[in-house]
């Protein structure tokens, strides 16, 4: 089967949907699917093999442009190639990260308003590409937040398009109420176009369910998966042997790392033991918030006791984990996916985590 999956790149930083999307598209193939992962915004950033097509759709800086000046809504398309030169998006994408959510409301309505938009230019072009070249049986959108697409899809192909949910409300709640709104509202209708939706959970189905507005009975639940190259190795010997608490994930306040260094210094008031260690993606906005953990262990004593890791790749992040003994990512939100948990689980680690989000049913 020709099976397209549509990913959103997250501006050169890790990202669970990017790195889950992408072990989807490998397994299938492996399955023996023609199954293709077109990025849009920007490449893919992956620890992994990358199998994500070369070229980039809907990139980043023609669908900023475009949004913001209406001359580049005709640019011609040798204009538009040279704005999606994968290099350029990704040196843009080292800037995007500054932009507040808040500040993206607008575009993201123009995107989900789809022909109506600022960006139909984008949707025609891969409409164009997939019935010259690509020809799916089945497309898979990563999020609904792209789910302004789907209505010229389905008019132009006529195959059966499907869309994961797994986090687009984060996202969402970080815009402003009015441009929530018009978001939800058109999510509501673009999602009448599909054929399905998928989960990562159960409780992120029922959750998406009640803050869509749409029925559960439409969505499936289909658990991610892991490949498991590279995990499983022996305990890494170190000097100290006192226990480590370890904390793996993107370093921002929705993963709740402030959370664990409040834990960290109560437990250490009635213990020597144990040690914190922190990895995991950090963009250059929350430097000030690590810091502020930082500040924290240090005025409890602490601060020898801490050690944070720079984002690793695939080989040092499974050495991360395993130099682990227990590890603990209290996410403030539903986490819907929880890849990091069965990272550390693929490296013999237990984990202590927030009764709430796929960790009940993780857990379970």
């Amino acid at each position: 089967m020709r099976i397209a999956l549509i990913t959103a790149g997250a501006a050169g930083m890790y990202c669970g949907s990017c790195l889950r999307d992408n072990a989807l598209v490998r397994a299938l193939q492996a399955l023996g699917h023609d199954a293709t992962l077109i990025s849009t915004y920007t490449p893919i950033r992956t620890d992994e093999e990358d199998v994500s097509e070369p070229h980039v759709f809907y990139g980043g800086v023609n669908v900023y442009l475009q949004e913001k000046l209406s001359l580049f809504r005709h640019t011609p398309r040798f204009v538009d190639s040279l704005l999606d030169w994968p290099a350029l998006l990704r040196w843009a994408g080292r800037f995007a990260h500054r932009t507040q959510y808040d500040k993206l409301g607008g575009m993201t309505i123009s995107i989900l308003e789809g022909r109506a938009g600022h960006q139909r230019k984008e949707l025609k072009r891969l409409v164009e590409w997939f019935k010259t070249d690509l020809k799916p049986e089945v497309i898979l959108l990563t999020n609904v937040l792209l789910s302004g697409m789907v209505p010229e899809l389905k008019r132009a192909l006529g195959v059966p398009i499907l869309a994961t949910l797994q986090g687009d409300d984060i996202f969402l709640e970080a815009l402003k109420p009015g441009d929530r709104r018009q978001c939800l509202d058109l999510i509501r209708r673009n999602c009448e176009s599909l054929d399905g939706l998928i989960a990562t959970s159960r409780s992120y189905a029922d959750h998406m369910s009640d803050y869509l507005g749409i029925d559960r009975s439409k969505i499936e639940v289909i658990p991610p998966g892991l490949h498991l190259h590279g995990h499983g190795g022996p305990k890494l010997p170190r000097a100290d042997a006192r226990p480590v608490i370890g904390f793996f994930a993107r370093i921002a306040p929705e993963k709740g790392l402030h959370h664990l260094v409040d834990a960290f210094v109560e437990l250490r008031k009635t213990t020597k033991a144990p040690l914190l260690r922190v990895s995991g993606w950090l963009g250059e906005q929350n430097r000030a918030y690590l810091n502020e953990q930082r500040a924290k262990l240090a005025a409890a004593g602490l601060a020898q006791d801490f050690e944070h890791v720079e984002s690793p790749d695939h080989v040092s992040k499974a050495n991360f984990l395993r130099s682990l003994d227990v590890l603990s990512v209290p996410t403030v939100y539903r986490e819907p996916k929880g890849l990091f948990v069965l990272e550390s689980w693929a490296n013999s680690v237990p984990v202590v985590l927030p009764n709430h989000g796929c960790f009940t049913e993780l857990v379970e």
